[in-house]
C-alpha cells in the first residue's frame, strides 16, 4: 500500500555525506545526543546505485519538523532537504519497520533511565476521536456519536510510565471495546511480558473476556467514581491521557491530515520517538512550565 506513495520518487543509496551544509536551526532538531540514539538504529545505506545526497540526520531532523510544526510535506523550508527526498525516506523506512524498532529500543533505554525493568508487565490502553481533514478519505474515516467528532480514532497501549507501545487508527465509528482489538495484538507482539492492562469503562463487557481468551491478557477497568463531579484524575489512567496531551502537542496529530490510518500511525511513532529521545538525554520527564508574567508599558 506504502508503494502508491512513493514509488514514482526517484533516489538512490550510498553513504551520506558525513556533515550537513549549516543551516538555520529549528527547536524540533535532535540534539547530538539524541541523533547518537537514532542513527545505529537506521537501515544501513545501500552499497549499490547512487550516494546518498542529504545526510540522514538532516532528513530524520525534516521528518521531525513536519510532525512538530503541522506543515504539508510540500511546505518544507528551502533549507531542509526536498520534500520528495523526504517523504521518500518516511516511506521506505516504515515499509522497513524502522519506527516500530526505534520504539522498542528508546522504550528500554527510557525505562532504565527511570531505574524500571527493560520491559513493561503492566500498561494502559486508551483511545482519541480526532477530527479528520479533508484529505482523510471516506473509507478509512467515521462518525463518534459520543464524542460527536467525524474522523478518525486512535488506540494506543503505553506502558506504566506512559511510554508509547503501539498504536492503532481506525475510523472514529468504531466502538473501544471492538477497535481495541487490534491494538491490544498488537501490544501483545511488540511487549509479550504486558499482561495486565488498565483501561477506562469504555473497554468493559466483552472485550475483558476476549483479551483474557485470546492474547492472555487481563485488563483491569478503572471505572469513574460515582460521586464525582466535574475533572478529576483517576489512578493509573491519567498516564496514558497524558502520553496523549503530550503526542496531540503536535500540530500534525491535532486533527487527522492523513489519507490512509497507517501513514498516521507512523506520524504518531515519529512523536513518540521523539519524545523519548529528549527523555532519555534529559534523564527525567519534562516538567510544567513556570508561567510567565508580562508588564506592559
Amino acid at each position: 500500500m506504502w508503494s502508491v506513495w512513493w514509488r514514482d520518487i526517484d533516489h538512490g543509496g550510498g553513504q551520506a555525506a558525513a556533515v550537513a551544509p549549516s543551516r538555520r536551526g529549528y527547536p524540533s532538531d535532535l540534539t547530538d545526543r539524541q541523533w547518537a540514539l537514532i542513527e545505529p538504529l537506521l537501515p544501513e545505506p545501500a552499497t549499490e546505485g547512487r550516494r546518498e545526497k542529504h545526510p540522514r540526520r538532516e532528513v530524520v531532523n525534516a521528518i521531525l519538523y513536519v510532525v512538530r510544526s503541522g506543515c504539508p510535506w510540500r511546505y518544507l523550508p528551502a533549507d531542509l532537504p526536498p520534500w520528495q527526498t523526504v517523504y521518500w525516506y518516511f516511506a521506505r523506512w516504515e515499509q522497513a519497520g524502522v519506527t516500530e524498532a526505534l520504539l522498542a529500543v528508546l522504550r528500554v533505554k527510557a525505562r532504565a533511565v527511570q531505574n524500571r525493568g527493560p520491559e513493561p508487565s503492566a500498561g494502559i490502553i486508551d483511545s482519541q476521536s480526532v477530527k479528520g481533514a479533508d484529505t482523510v478519505g471516506c473509507d478509512s474515516r467515521g462518525y463518534d456519536a459520543g464524542k460527536k467528532i467525524n474522523g478518525r480514532k486512535r488506540f494506543i497501549v503505553t506502558d506504566t510510565l506512559g511510554l508509547l507501545v503501539t498504536v492503532w487508527v481506525l475510523a472514529a465509528s468504531w466502538q473501544d471495546r471492538d477497535g481495541a482489538k487490534g491494538a491490544l495484538v498488537a501490544a501483545s507482539l511488540a511487549a509479550p511480558s504486558m499482561r495486565h492492562l488498565f483501561a477506562d469503562s469504555g473497554f468493559a463487557g466483552r472485550l475483558v473476556d476476549w483479551a483474557r481468551d485470546t492474547v492472555n491478557t487481563t485488563i483491569e477497568i478503572v471505572r469513574k467514581p460515582a460521586e464525582q463531579q466535574g475533572f478529576a484524575v483517576h489512578p493509573r489512567r491519567w498516564v496514558v491521557e497524558r502520553t496523549l496531551a503530550w503526542l496531540t502537542a503536535h500540530r500534525r496529530l491535532a486533527r487527522d491530515y492523513e489519507r490512509i490510518p497507517e501513514v498516521s500511525e507512523a506520524i504518531i511513532r515519529w512523536a513518540a520517538i521523539a519524545g523519548m529521545a529528549r527523555r532519555i538525554t534529559r534523564g527525567t520527564p519534562a516538567r510544567r512550565q513556570t508561567r510567565r508574567t508580562f508588564t506592559w508599558t
